[in-house]
């Protein structure tokens, strides 16, 4: 999964919040997820299934009931991609503090 497409699937709040919750809470059922969603659930449904096809979640059948689980090492592209930038604002930082402790003395 490309790190554009994990933004734009994550840029839909209804979508994060879903994704967020799992990962927050656990394992749930599409039916414990509508519940406090305030939206219906054939669009927690439909969100569930493009966190899925992402990889972002995986589903377990126990009967008549699907759970879904969060997977959150499916944002590893964004956390490398993050990382690069920040050590290279960490850099910047350093300069800028000497620099400026050279601009006191």
């Amino acid at each position: 999964m490309r790190r554009l497409d994990l933004f734009q699937i994550l840029a839909d709040p209804t979508r994060r919040a879903v994704f967020e919750r799992l990962a927050r809470d656990g394992e749930r059922t599409v039916n414990e997820l509508t519940s406090t969603s305030g939206v219906t659930q054939s669009a927690v449904s439909q969100h569930l299934t493009v966190l899925r096809t992402a990889g972002l979640v995986k589903d377990r059948r126990a009967g008549r009931n699907v759970y879904y689980q969060a997977r959150p090492q499916a944002l590893r592209p964004l956390f490398d991609w993050m990382a690069l930038y920040a050590a290279r604002w960490q850099q910047s930082f350093d300069r800028l503090e000497k620099l400026l402790k050279e601009m006191d003395t």
